[in-house]
């Protein structure tokens, strides 16, 4: 604890309520004096003035001491419970940023080339550009034509709705038309069930109506802002209906500016660049907040008090030992004391923490140049991986037939074990090259692989805490003399050494690969050529018939905007 940072001046409590528990006080006091009265029948059958004159109460001060104790415990924890707090943290305030929804044009007029290609594929790119960019915040898309749909609702994962761009296009609108002003309701409807109450609308479309200004206006008195995006130019352009007529489709400038303008919000041609967003302020959800909203959000974020009850706990603790039998905390004590510290700390761990502890403190003796003292540790630990790192350290110790039936351990418990097959065979080979001596400085120690003692830690190693991460394990280096009057190999050769080793890991992945799909050739022929007339029949038919499966992206758009069309037409409803 900080005694700096304690200012009496700041102390409150953050649960004043629970004050009113300290009324059971005086209960407890009258209980107490109640039972102090009968506890002897002395007291029921002598007069008060002759009591202390016929009774040694050697008990009486211990009553006292342990019914003072228990009050100022209780006092203690009541204190505890209505949160006395002295200081204050900095913490985020999410509200803060601002949602924004996207309403995107998706009638017939997207086609139009003015924009080359054309108009959808550069709002798509434009909308990707601003998922990307913009700085946090929810975000949610809408398209529209005659009617306004959701394609994804507010997240804060800008990255899910983006794997919907590629499958915008007109034909997934049930019916073709251009109403925005059903746009900016729906989108409005859509942060109101997100729980916003201020959010901003950005409307890319090329031209807006009476209608759609009434509905800015509207959306903008119930605290959201509507910004728009003019996707077009005033020359325009002629792109085909979905009835087959031909219409020309321009920019109007001046609509969408007094959309714009009724929403509180801003307007800005489409651009090849970002500054059209920036000039929205699209892009950052805290640029909209003024310098009174910047004052009010830093002093709602200085306002976050934290609960600080928990220092009164020690010594809630230290009285409620008194509440033991006689003894009976100085036996706890010394309990814990007597007590391995190593084996104290193992009653608070999972199971796979005490392994990944285990696993650690080999790895440290491996670090070290200890490899007995390794291959001693990593035999307490019943795994495949604890087995193929004992094997290791006793292929570098010299100790290969040991090495050798650490890796058969490994392999038995997992099988297929690339690195262990390899490092088996490394072994080998320089078994027979020469023969293993005792110690571990004057033997050779085996080619291995650069993985040979990467700790497989998987689920467990994530599990921990920060503080007790396995940090990751060197790969020991082929540093062992070949013998007493060769030089080490100098650092080149080891680099040079490790990049052979690479290259050849990689052939070995490519001729596995390779011979993989062989068999996996081979077994498709043979079963084909087992196969009977009737099966090689379903199978033509099979493959004919996923042949003729069109690449539809945007099918499962379509039929979702049909069924919610044709909801709405038969209930009446119009907003969310």
């Amino acid at each position: 604890m900080n005694l700096a940072s304690f200012d009496p001046a700041m102390l409150h409590l953050l649960r004043p309520h629970w004050l009113w528990a300290l009324c059971g006080l005086p209960l407890l006091f009258v209980l107490w004096r109640v039972r102090r009265r009968r506890a002897s029948v002395w007291r029921e059958n002598v007069d008060a003035h002759l009591l202390p004159h016929l009774l040694v109460e050697k008990g009486d001060s211990r009553s006292r001491w342990a019914w003072g104790a228990a009050m100022l415990g209780y006092v203690l924890a009541v204190f505890a419970l209505a949160g006395p707090s002295w200081r204050q943290s900095a913490q985020p305030l999410w509200q803060s940023r601002t949602p924004l929804v996207i309403a995107l044009d998706l009638s017939g007029a997207s086609l139009a080339g003015d924009l080359p290609p054309t108009r959808l594929a550069q709002a798509r790119a434009k909308i990707a550009t601003l998922l990307r960019e913009r700085q946090g915040g929810q975000v949610g898309l809408v398209v529209f034509a005659q009617d306004a749909f959701t394609v994804a609702p507010l997240t804060e994962d800008a990255g899910n709705v983006a794997l919907f761009l590629d499958a915008l296009s007109p034909d997934v609108m049930p019916v073709d038309g251009q109403r925005a002003d059903r746009a900016i309701e729906w989108s409005a409807g859509l942060l109101r069930q997100a729980g916003f109450t201020q959010g901003t609308i950005l409307l890319i479309a090329d031209h807006a109506d009476d209608d759609a200004r009434e509905a800015a206006a509207k959306v903008r008195a119930q605290g959201f802002q509507v910004d728009v995006l003019g996707m077009g130019t005033s020359a325009g352009a002629t792109y085909k209906r979905g009835d087959g007529a031909f219409v020309q489709a321009r920019l109007d400038a001046g609509s969408l500016r007094a959309v714009a303008s009724a929403g509180g919000g801003r307007y800005a041609d489409i651009a090849t660049d970002d500054a059209d967003l920036r000039a929205l302020g699209v892009l950052d959800p805290d640029a909209r907040l003024g310098s009174g909203d910047a004052e009010r959000v830093a002093e709602l974020r200085g306002r976050a008090w934290l609960d600080e009850g928990y220092w009164l706990l020690p010594p809630l603790m230290l009285l409620s030992l008194l509440a033991f039998r006689r003894r009976g905390a100085l036996a706890v004590v010394l309990l814990f004391l007597a007590m391995p510290q190593a084996r104290a700390a193992d009653w608070w761990r999972r199971a796979d923490q005490v392994e990944h502890a285990q696993m650690d403190s080999a790895s440290q003796a491996y670090r070290s140049g200890d490899f007995a003292k390794a291959a001693q540790q990593y035999q307490e630990l019943d795994s495949a991986d604890a087995h193929y790192n004992r094997g290791n350290a006793l292929a570098k110790a010299g100790q290969y037939p040991q090495a050798i039936a650490a890796y058969d351990q490994a392999l038995k418990r997992q099988p297929g074990m690339e690195d262990a097959i390899a490092n088996r065979r490394a072994v080998e080979v320089a078994m027979k090259r020469k023969p293993p001596q005792g110690g571990g400085s004057g033997s050779q120690s085996p080619p291995s692989r650069s993985k040979d003692h990467d700790q497989r830690q998987g689920d467990s190693q994530a599990s921990q805490s920060p503080s007790q991460s396995q940090p990751q394990q060197p790969k020991p280096q082929d540093d062992a003399k070949r013998d007493s009057g060769q030089q080490p190999p100098s650092q080149a050769d080891a680099q040079s050494q490790q990049a052979a080793d690479a290259a050849q890991r990689e052939r070995m992945q490519r001729a596995l690969e390779q011979q993989r799909g062989a068999q996996t050739q081979q077994q498709r022929k043979q079963e084909r050529a087992n196969e009977t007339p009737q099966q090689r029949e379903q199978r033509l038919a099979n493959e004919a018939w996923l042949r003729r499966v069109p690449d539809d992206p945007g099918g499962l758009l379509r039929e979702k905007f049909r069924i919610e069309h044709e909801r709405r037409q038969s209930s009446g409803e119009a907003s969310p």
